[in-house]
């Protein structure tokens, strides 16, 4: 099917693939922790409204579970289990066949994923490579759509904060943490157009009664950018590069035209997204904290924080600065990883995620 909203290819940064040293397989137990934590509501949205009355509107007789951003697994795989069980636990002998489809960019490492697919699984699996800032799938064909920390990131960066002439110019940092007012702006603009597009495109795909789970990094209202985890580390990042650039190992220009395409949303903003949209109801939306599961993780382990960094970054890094910069990056982020969980320790870490579960009317 081709896919007529497009204009352009949304830009691609996969997480690391294989299974290596600095490989998202080997390191994204902070995405299993708030997965772990969301099971729970996941359960209880499921059992209380999931209502799928005929399966055989929906193409066939099968229970269509896609998860939205899959990467290169293991999370992915206790993330679709979790639905089963809980579908399964709702509906009983009456259960058809489960069909999951996992989508990510095509530049994805889906052989990586392929390749460490349960063995013992019950469901059968396909791959959807493609951008989920429009359609993937057929109308109506699903009943369950899953995505858990993947919608923060931007289709892509926009323009004007890397253009000197624009009031919105970052100039010298790679992220709006701590800028003016009109960068800020600008982030957010591309991710209300991100977000009606996703929405669009899933109210499309999801059949009537049908569920969509979304797990997001958000900061609290009325909480600034600078304090939580995620915009402290983002600056981290960006002063390395400003120290790589004083000593001549790249311009200063190059970090002006670099920012991480992505952002962080408030429940309140999600909330006037879905009810603009008008295709889902809210169900259930709540912020959980895992950051509080895993801080004691990370602050005995500095360099555990540094490799996950670099499993979930690296490639967005690498795209815009080659492999040997990418590499003295993350070095002096590992070796200053104690400096980095200092400053974390500081930062609010309530209410760092939103779980929104949503039903399609």
């Amino acid at each position: 099917m081709s896919n007529n909203n497009a204009t352009s290819v949304p830009e691609a940064y996969p997480m690391n693939g294989g299974d290596g040293t600095y490989s998202y397989t080997k390191n994204s137990s902070y995405q299993r922790a708030a997965a772990n934590v969301a099971k729970t509501l996941i359960d209880e949205a499921i059992a209380e409204k999931l209502d799928i009355e005929d399966f055989s509107s929906a193409s066939s007789n099968a229970f269509r579970i896609a998860d939205l951003g899959c990467s290169v697994g293991p999370n992915t795989f206790a993330c679709v289990q979790n639905i089963m069980e809980a579908v399964k636990q709702k509906y009983g002998s009456q259960m058809p066949d489960f069909h999951v489809f996992f989508n990510d960019h095509a530049a994805n490492d889906f052989n990586t994923l392929f390749a460490s697919l349960p063995p013992e699984r019950h469901y059968f699996a396909a791959g959807v490579p493609g951008s989920f800032h429009g359609r993937l799938f057929p109308e109506a064909s699903l009943h369950f759509a899953h995505s858990s920390y993947a919608t923060h990131w931007l289709s892509k960066l926009p323009e004007e904060v890397t253009n000197k002439n624009s009031p919105a110019w970052n100039k010298g940092k790679i992220y709006y943490t701590t800028s003016p007012d009109q960068v800020f702006n600008a982030f957010a603009a591309q991710f209300r157009t991100d977000m009606a597009i996703f929405l669009e495109a899933r109210a499309k795909e999801l059949a009537a009664g049908g569920m969509m789970v979304l797990i997001m990094q958000t900061i609290p209202d009325g909480i600034h950018q600078s304090r939580i985890p995620t915009g402290i580390m983002f600056d981290f990042l960006g002063s390395i590069l400003m120290e790589i650039a004083k000593e001549g190992l790249i311009s200063e220009e190059e970090v002006d035209s670099f920012n991480i395409p992505v952002y962080t949303t408030t429940p309140n903003e999600m909330a006037e997204l879905v009810e603009r949209n008008g295709s889902f109801s809210i169900v259930k939306m709540e912020s959980t904290s895992p950051w509080l599961k895993v801080g004691h993780i990370v602050n005995n382990t500095p360099q555990k924080l540094a490799r996950e960094l670099r499993a979930g970054m690296e490639g967005v890094f690498k795209t815009h600065f080659g492999s040997d910069i990418v590499n003295q990056v993350f070095d002096r982020l590992n070796d200053k990883s104690g400096q980095l969980i200092n400053q974390l320790e500081s930062s609010h870490r309530q209410g760092t995620q939103l779980f929104l579960a949503l039903k399609r009317k």
